[in-house]
């Protein structure tokens, strides 16, 4: 009974979406997941996705990383393309995903999709789950859905004092309000 108990409970945590008009993908009641690639295609792990009385629980599980912090946010566009390159043709894999989910527009540290950073440990896993009222589950799942991009570096969501400067400008540069300068996109997971 037990075991049969886990399967059912597993069933219900993975089987979470299904196709609406159009080919996009909706979430079922309780949630939704993503497998996490790296630009080789190696799986790094996993993020699911479930509804709770106070919001979205994030439940992430990863492998293969550097030690230290890594950016993680859900970026706005569900393609995972790790063949993209920037305009002057350098490789920049998952641009695809577009940037950080951001419906209200909001500066960086309050985009909808900005979450806290992946801490890996020497081994390279890391592992987190966090709580955030900033999205629905319905909201992820719109015309080109979302996707959870894992960055190579820390993301420092762009909590830089005035009394600093980057280029002569006080407090944090463009690019630093952007992205928290998490550098490049190490892996991503499209939302299903």
């Amino acid at each position: 009974m037990k075991r049969l108990m886990a399967v059912g409970v597993g069933v219900l945590a993975f089987v979470l979406v299904g196709p609406q008009a159009g080919g996009a993908q909706v979430a079922s009641a309780s949630g939704a997941v993503a497998v996490i690639r790296g630009a080789n295609g190696a799986t790094l792990g996993t993020a699911l996705l479930q509804r709770t009385r106070q919001g979205v629980q994030v439940t992430v599980r990863a492998t293969g990383l550097t030690a230290g912090f890594h950016g993680f946010h859900i970026h706005g566009v569900g393609v995972c393309d790790p063949t993209t390159t920037n305009p002057d043709g350098t490789p920049a894999p998952f641009t695809s995903a577009g940037g950080h989910f951001n419906p209200a527009a909001a500066g960086h540290g309050a985009h909808a999709g900005d979450l806290p950073v992946l801490l890996a440990v020497a081994s390279g896993s890391a592992a987190s789950t966090v709580v955030t009222d900033r999205f629905t589950l319905e909201s992820l799942f719109d015309a080109d859905g979302s996707a959870f991009i894992v960055h190579a570096g820390p993301d420092n969501l762009a909590h830089i004092p005035a009394r600093y400067t980057a280029a002569g400008v006080a407090g944090p540069d463009a690019a630093t309000l952007a992205t928290g300068d998490a550098g490049g996109r190490f892996g991503c997971g499209v939302i299903r």
